[in-house]
């Protein structure tokens, strides 16, 4: 069974990464896992710091640093002890991705958190930018933390296309909210149809496929859920057509979802490609938090 041993949740000591951090220490709690809190000093600051202090500045880092470690401490206190979770506190200075994916290394975590930040246009470029790059970077799974959490997930969406990562998303799905219920949810590819038109295939036959399609895709998301170990009536299953990104959106709205759970990869190179840009979409586009398992 798929569990967590060690949470890394970064912090930049905003609201949405505080978010981050409460989200990280329930997990660490459910799961017994091992949590530690990370905030990186990064280069603009340290050059702002110069700039403003000139020779002044590398007496002042010291103090800097002090007080990055006191809110850190503060954060433990105020938002992982009520959970019964004493977290490990760490500082470093540098690339941000950098000193993530090192100290994620140096930890051996299995999970990193991170918080989603900004509104809107910059909200789409923040994620954009910042999650999809590490989730270049490293080789562990990336929870992006959306909503302020209250409760355990109660509901997770889990998109699948029958790799091996599809299996392991559903695992570290039940490892992450262990009494949600799951949604399988498979999204085939529908240009066929439109080829299918071009070749002068009726609309009957067109149909015909559609239905089909769509009862094979259930049988083997039934087959994929014996193979992860869920209980038969512990899921529900979806088959869809249509446009991956937009469809895995309209359900996490339509099934009132919180969490989304994604495999990194596909099956072969171009659907490997295809669901690297639909990753990018749902990070950038859901409402609720996103688990992208590796």
């Amino acid at each position: 069974m798929t569990t967590f041993r060690t949470v890394l949740a970064a912090t930049d000591f905003s609201a949405p990464s505080r978010h981050a951090v409460t989200r990280a220490a329930m997990i660490a709690r459910d799961c017994g896992a091992r949590l530690e809190l990370l905030h990186v000093i990064q280069p603009e600051a340290l050059d702002q710091l110069r700039r403003l202090l000139g020779q002044e500045a590398e007496a002042a880092l010291p103090r800097v640093q002090d007080e990055a470690r006191n809110i850190l401490a503060q954060m433990a206190n105020d938002l992982c002890a009520p959970l019964g979770i004493s977290p490990g506190i760490h500082l470093a200075s540098g690339p941000i991705l950098q000193e993530i994916s090192s100290e994620a290394d140096a930890l051996n975590a299995d999970l990193l958190v991170l918080g989603a930040r900004g509104m809107g246009f910059m909200h789409r470029l923040m994620l954009g930018s910042t999650a999809e790059r590490m989730l270049r970077k490293t080789l562990r799974s990336l929870l992006v933390v959306k909503q302020l959490p209250h409760e355990g997930y109660r509901r997770v969406l889990i998109p699948v296309d029958f790799s091996d990562y599809s299996l392991r998303a559903i695992r570290q799905a039940r490892a992450i909210a262990p009494q949600a219920d799951l949604i399988l949810l498979h999204v085939f590819d529908s240009t066929l149809e439109g080829t299918l038109r071009y070749a002068g295939v009726t609309e009957e036959r067109i149909h015909q496929y559609q239905m089909e399609a769509r009862q094979e895709a259930l049988r083997d998301l039934e087959l994929l859920a014996q193979k992860a170990g869920l209980e038969p009536h512990g899921y529900q299953r979806i088959a869809l057509t249509g446009h991956p990104p937009t469809c895995i959106l309209e359900q996490e709205e339509e099934k009132d979802a919180d969490l989304i759970v994604m495999g990194k990869h596909g099956k072969g190179a171009g659907e490997e490609l295809l669901l690297g840009s639909t990753t990018k979409h749902v990070l950038a586009e859901s409402r609720g938090d996103v688990l992208v398992a590796r």
